[in-house]
C-alpha cells in the first residue's frame, strides 16, 4: 500500500473544502490542484485524484465514520480525509492527529444503510425510488463507479484502426467498443488532450453512450441541421463527421463563450460546415422558423445520468432546481420545435435518468404539438455499463 504523506492529504482536503464549503465544481477543482504543484509525481497525482473523487462520491459515508470517531470542527477537512483513509485500510496510528483512534472500528464496512450506503441526499433517494422504483438502487450504485474514458474517432481525418495504431505509437492503450463504431476505450489514466494526435484533431473525448445521439438524429450530407443547445459543440462535431462535412450545421447556444469553444474545436477537427449563432431570444428562433431538416435539442437537465463523471452534482442539485429544469425543458421543446420544416426530424435528448425529464416531457410535448409524431425513443443505463442518456426522435408531419 502506498505511503501516505501529509502534503497529499492537505492537498486533497483543500480541494474538498472548495467543493463542499465554497460550491466549486469538482472537475475544475481537481484540475487546479494537480496543476498547482509541478513536483507531484504520477503516483501522487493518482492518489489525490482517486481519494478526492472517492470522497465526493461517498460523502455521506463520513456521517457514519464521524459517528465512530467524532470530528468537532465541520470545516476540518484534513481530519475527514484521514478518517476516510483509515476506513480504506491505511494505518495512520503514528500520526498525532489520529493516534487515539480506534482504527479497527473505523475500518468496518458501511453496508445495509440504504440511501446512506449509496451516498445520496434523502430527497434524491426518494425521488429516484418514486420515478424508477426497483430499478433505482442498481442505477445509483452503478453511478458511484469511476467513469471509463472513451474517445470518438474523427472520421473526417482517420478511422478507428488507424487511430489505434497512432495512439499505440504514443504509448496509449485503447480498444474498440462493440456496437459503437467510432468509439475507443482508453485503458489506464492518461491526459490524452496533451497528445499530438489530439492536437491534430484525430479524436475527441466523448462517452460512448453520448456518441449514440448524433446518429439517432439521422442527419444526411447536404442537409441544414440545427444543434440548438450546442454547448461546447461535441455533438455538432459528431454530426459534421456523419454528414461528411457537407451541408450546414448551425450550433446555437444562449452562452456565447461556449460557442467560441465550438469554433476552436471545429478548426482543430478540420470541420468547415459548422457556423455558430448566439440565441437572442425568440428573434433568433423566428429567423429559422420552418427551415431545419434536422433539429437536435440536447436539453439542459439534472445531469443525474452522468454522476460517474460529475459526482458533486448530487450534492448541488435541489428539488427546486430539478423542477425548474423541467420547466426549462418544456419551454425549449415548445419554442424551438418550430424551426423544424414539415417532414423534418427532431431529437430531444438528456443525460438524466428521471422519467419526469424524459418520457413525461415527450408525452406532454405530443399532447401540445399534434403536428409532431414520435418515431423512436432510446435509453442507455448506468447499470449496463454506460452513462445514462435518453433520446427521442420526432418527425414533423
Amino acid at each position: 500500500m502506498q505511503t501516505i504523506y501529509k502534503n497529499l492529504v492537505k492537498t486533497t482536503a483543500a480541494g474538498l473544502k472548495r467543493v463542499f464549503s465554497e460550491g466549486q465544481h469538482a472537475e475544475q477543482v481537481l484540475e487546479k490542484l494537480l496543476g498547482s504543484d509541478k513536483r507531484l509525481g504520477a503516483r501522487d497525482r493518482r492518489f489525490i485524484a482517486e481519494t478526492f473523487y472517492d470522497l465526493v462520491r461517498f460523502w455521506r459515508h463520513l456521517e457514519i465514520l464521524e459517528q465512530r470517531q467524532p470530528v468537532t470542527d465541520p470545516e476540518d477537512y484534513f481530519t475527514k480525509v484521514c478518517l476516510w483513509l483509515v476506513h480504506k485500510g491505511h494505518d495512520l496510528h503514528e500520526w498525532p492527529e489520529c493516534g487515539g483512534w480506534n482504527q479497527e472500528e473505523l475500518s468496518k464496512p458501511i453496508t445495509g444503510l440504504g440511501k446512506l450506503e449509496v451516498s445520496v441526499p434523502d430527497w434524491l433517494w426518494d425521488t429516484g425510488m418514486e420515478e424508477l422504483g426497483s430499478r433505482w438502487p442498481a442505477e445509483i450504485s452503478a453511478l458511484n463507479e469511476p467513469a471509463p474514458i472513451y474517445l470518438r474517432t474523427n472520421s473526417l481525418k482517420t478511422n478507428p484502426e488507424e487511430l489505434i495504431t497512432v495512439l499505440s505509437g504514443e504509448g496509449i492503450d485503447v480498444s474498440a467498443v462493440a456496437d459503437h463504431p467510432e468509439a475507443l476505450l482508453l485503458h489506464g489514466r492518461t491526459n490524452v488532450i496533451r497528445l499530438g494526435s489530439f492536437r491534430k484533431g484525430l479524436y475527441e473525448v466523448q462517452d460512448a453512450a453520448s456518441q449514440c445521439i448524433a446518429p439517432f438524429l439521422q442527419a444526411e450530407p447536404g442537409q441544414l441541421v440545427i444543434d440548438a443547445c450546442a454547448g461546447a459543440g461535441g455533438k455538432s462535431l459528431h454530426l459534421a463527421a456523419l454528414m461528411k462535412d457537407q451541408g450546414k450545421i448551425v450550433a446555437m447556444d444562449v452562452e456565447g463563450w461556449k460557442l467560441e469553444e465550438v469554433k476552436k474545436r471545429a478548426t482543430r477537427g478540420g470541420v468547415k460546415c459548422i457556423t455558430t449563432e448566439f440565441i437572442r431570444g425568440n428573434k433568433t428562433l423566428k429567423f429559422w422558423d420552418g427551415k431545419a431538416d434536422r433539429l437536435l435539442l440536447d436539453a439542459p437537465c439534472s445531469g443525474l445520468g452522468v454522476l460517474r463523471r460529475h459526482p458533486d452534482t448530487k450534492w448541488k442539485l435541489t428539488e427546486e432546481a430539478l423542477e425548474d429544469v423541467k420547466d426549462t425543458q418544456a419551454d425549449i421543446l415548445d419554442r424551438y420545435c418550430r424551426m423544424v420544416k414539415k417532414g423534418g426530424k427532431m431529437v430531444y435528448a438528456t443525460c438524466s435518468l428521471m422519467p419526469g425529464e424524459n418520457e413525461e416531457q415527450v408525452k406532454n410535448f405530443l399532447e401540445e404539438h399534434p403536428e409532431f409524431e414520435l418515431e423512436e425513443q432510446h435509453r442507455t443505463w448506468p447499470s449496463e455499463g454506460w452513462d445514462g442518456f435518453f433520446m427521442a426522435r420526432f418527425i414533423r408531419k
